[in-house]
């Protein structure tokens, strides 16, 4: 079936398919997800979901890459403080908890193992480069880049939705996440310092 021509009342569909998609994966996963209850919510029929995007797989894809890249847009990385950006996500999985829901149905129904995405998807190449250079600056541990952004990351994500201990939520009162924000700033600060910050850690 051929792709609809692109309209300004055709991308208003197709935003309203993704708006709605993006809750029902988010809820279901792509396996639980039902394209039926997609159209309903996008005041579309499903015939009008699998012209735009083909198949369901490739709608929960399109769904997970506008996902990744909102983060990156709302919490860009800043190599040189590094602690700053873990907060900066924290503060994004507060506010946005289905993104990190996203990749967690991703990880589990779509690339169980390795990288997240493949090779030529590859999401965090301006974070390494920036990370590498930081590293070379000594602001950085030595270590694999990717292995320091990944570290960030999971530290980013101790209260998350991906959380088998707690997950915190943005009704919760301004002080605790406060006390969270300071300790991961911290934890991530000692983490990843490199020799030339090292000493001013603490």
């Amino acid at each position: 079936m051929p792709t609809p021509p692109v309209t300004a009342k055709g991308e208003a569909t197709r935003q309203r398919i993704l708006d709605a998609a993006t809750s029902e994966f988010a809820a279901y996963g792509l396996a639980g997800a039902r394209v039926d209850r997609i159209a309903e919510v996008a005041h579309t029929n499903k015939g009008q979901i699998y012209a735009y995007f083909g198949s369901k797989e490739a709608l929960f894809d399109a769904v997970f890459f506008a996902s990744m890249h909102q983060i990156m847009a709302d919490a860009p990385i800043d190599p040189d403080d590094l602690a700053d950006w873990a907060v900066r996500l924290y503060d994004d999985y507060l506010d946005h908890p289905e993104r990190v829901r996203l990749a967690t149905w991703h990880r589990l129904e779509r690339r169980p193992h390795g990288l997240l995405v493949d090779e030529d998807d590859r999401l965090d190449s301006a974070k390494l480069r920036g990370i590498a250079e930081a590293q070379q600056a000594g602001k950085v541990r030595p270590a694999l880049p990717f292995d320091v952004m990944a570290l960030v990351i999971a530290m980013s994500c101790t209260w998350s939705p991906t959380s088998t201990v707690y997950t915190a939520t943005a009704s919760e009162d301004a002080a605790t996440h406060a006390a969270r924000r300071d300790l991961l700033r911290t934890a991530v600060s000692a983490a990843v310092a490199g020799p030339a910050r090292a000493g001013s850690v603490g």
